[in-house]
């Protein structure tokens, strides 16, 4: 029977002209009239791409969310978005996050759909397909592609964090080129996103404590028949969403974010998790700030024993039992009568998994590290505000006073950073400038900047750093990131100098520039806007609307929801 409430049936219930159009091209590929006649239309949002090597078996995973939504008794429709290579795009991919975020919102809305399945992985796919998702808001569930299984070196095992190792052990002459052609051979051994907690499972673990998918998503490897199960229970799911019309509004409350950043402390996420969580609730329209992710974290300890912040990898996460393990431990913090997908609260969905390895997720009362989740820092360095990661950071260091050595964008950083005469010991702060959303442009991860040869010579492995850049979600040490506004904006931050003395207190919140207000007024009087780098198509676009990074770096005019609804006709 047809179901005239559908939103599909906007174009296959239609009569005439239209109805016959509609239908018509549909069946030119075989599908006949009743699949069409009050079935629910299932899109899979499929993000696979030979030029993102995370997502590369997605096109064999879309096949068991078909089963799993024809089972239930729906119609699948996949369809392709932008897809965000997060190790081969250039600039960065999150410069074109925001771009992806549109191709997905523009493709759900235009299309006969009642809910839709999305199919990401690789840093900035999760993130953007949600914002897409979360602005046009029907029936939403999210599916990740799964971590890749941990790497081998030399009888020992390593993954994405061990680049930024080899990379610093190249430079102080501890490896050669010969080295690093072995090492590549086995980092990356399947299908997958980063086998520790960087961004990509960050992202994965965000969706599941939001909400947005069933119970266990997050850790399972993509090469584990358990993740093929999960994509057919998730097709399942998305045709009883659509039965009981829950949308992203439904899940994605004040509470759920709350959730978020609290589970979020508890397993070491990265750093990149602030920014795209407060650009989906940008999107959602839930007023979310920098200040609550200090607030919300401040009192939960970390949990999960996974690099960067710890020893283990994604693929033994998964053994001892995964996300919810950690969300069941957290229950009497979380927000627990939070709604998932399921419809049912997300105290109730993962109180029934166990922990199978104490070493790899500890205890709340016996925690791995007593330190972790996100702090936020405020001074006169970062008027509106800059963000550390302390479980990744060096304790000694979270405290520190020394002077600025300042490189005014990337390419300065490189000329300088390997010049034995540059003036830097590991009492010097380095602070890179103008690798912003504007002033880069699109922000890259670059802020862990490796340390002059001089200084790795000596055996010291970490410095303070500071940039309105991001880092990878692999990376480590004491870097302070998203320093707002940034330097192409023209706050203090762009007119810090070599020399200067910088003030940390991670413990305090303080970020200073031991500069006289007055002083730093003259500076800035002085100071000229950085001439963008083109005014045409997307990124002259982006340049003119991008926000802060403590806002989000979404477009200005994308926030919030246009809704579903398409009242026109295209004949």
């Amino acid at each position: 029977m047809q179901d005239s409430k559908r939103r599909s049936q906007g174009w296959f219930g239609k009569t005439g002209k239209d109805g016959l159009i509609y239908r018509s091209w549909f069946q030119k590929q075989g599908i006949p009239t009743h699949e069409m006649a009050g079935k629910p239309i299932i899109g899979i949002c499929n993000t696979w791409s030979e030029l993102t090597p995370c997502n590369s078996h997605f096109r064999d995973l879309a096949e068991f969310v078909k089963k799993g939504i024809l089972e239930a008794g729906g119609f699948p429709v996949e369809f392709p978005v932008m897809s965000l290579g997060e190790t081969v795009m250039k600039p960065t991919a999150m410069l074109f996050r925001n771009l992806a975020s549109m191709d997905t919102e523009e493709s759900i809305r235009a299309n006969p759909l009642d809910g839709v399945v999305l199919l990401c992985g690789c840093d900035k796919t999760t993130p953007s397909l949600v914002m897409g998702a979360c602005s046009v808001d029907i029936p939403t569930i999210v599916v990740s592609g799964g971590p890749m299984l941990t790497g081998r070196y030399r009888g020992s095992q390593i993954s994405t964090s061990d680049i930024w190792r080899f990379s610093e052990a190249s430079r102080s002459g501890a490896m050669n080129q010969e080295d690093l052609y072995e090492a590549e051979r086995g980092l990356c051994r399947s299908d997958g996103h980063c086998g520790v907690m960087g961004t990509a499972s960050t992202m994965a673990c965000m969706v599941e404590s939001l909400g947005l998918t069933l119970p266990g998503n997050a850790a399972i490897p993509a090469p584990d028949s358990g993740r093929r199960i999960l994509a057919h229970l998730s097709g399942m799911e998305i045709v009883k969403m659509v039965e009981k019309d829950i949308k992203p509004s439904d899940i994605l409350t004040r509470q759920a974010f709350e959730n978020a950043i609290m589970v979020n402390a508890a397993i070491g996420g990265s750093t990149n998790f602030v920014i795209h969580l407060l650009a989906i609730a940008g999107r959602i329209g839930v007023d979310l700030t920098l200040e609550d992710f200090d607030r919300f974290s401040a009192n939960i300890p970390l949990m999960a024993n996974l690099q960067p912040s710890g020893k283990y990898f994604m693929e033994d996460f998964y053994y001892a039992g995964g996300l919810p393990p950690i969300i069941h431990q957290l229950r009497d913090h979380l927000n627990s009568e939070a709604i998932t997908v399921t419809g049912l609260p997300i105290g109730e969905v993962n109180a029934a998994f166990k922990n199978y390895n104490e070493e790899v997720i500890a205890s709340f009362d016996k925690p791995f590290n007593p330190t972790s989740g996100i702090v936020v820092l405020q001074g006169n360095l970062c008027e509106t505000g800059a963000i550390i990661k302390p479980s990744a950071a060096s304790p000694h260091l979270m405290k520190h006073t020394g002077k600025a050595v300042v490189f005014e964008d990337i390419d300065d950083y490189k000329n300088k950073i390997d010049d034995p005469d540059l003036d830097i010991d590991e009492n010097s702060v380095m602070i890179l400038k103008n690798v912003g959303p504007k002033g880069y442009p699109g922000m890259p991860e670059v802020g862990n900047m490796g340390l002059p040869p001089k200084v790795l010579a000596k055996g010291i492995t970490d410095m303070v750093r500071i940039s309105d850049g991001r880092m990878s979600g692999t990376g480590f040490g004491t870097v302070v990131l998203h320093a707002t506004p940034e330097a192409a904006e023209g706050g203090n931050f762009a007119v810090v100098q070599t020399g200067d003395v910088i003030e940390l207190d991670v413990l305090a919140r303080k970020l200073n520039v031991l500069v006289s207000d007055e002083e730093l007024a003259a500076r800035k009087a002085s100071w000229r806007k950085p001439t963008p780098i083109t005014d045409r198509g997307y990124v002259g676009l982006y340049i003119k609307h991008v926000e802060q990074a403590n806002l989000g770096a979404d477009l200005d005019f994308l926030k919030g929801s246009s809704g579903s609804e398409v009242s026109k006709d295209s004949h």
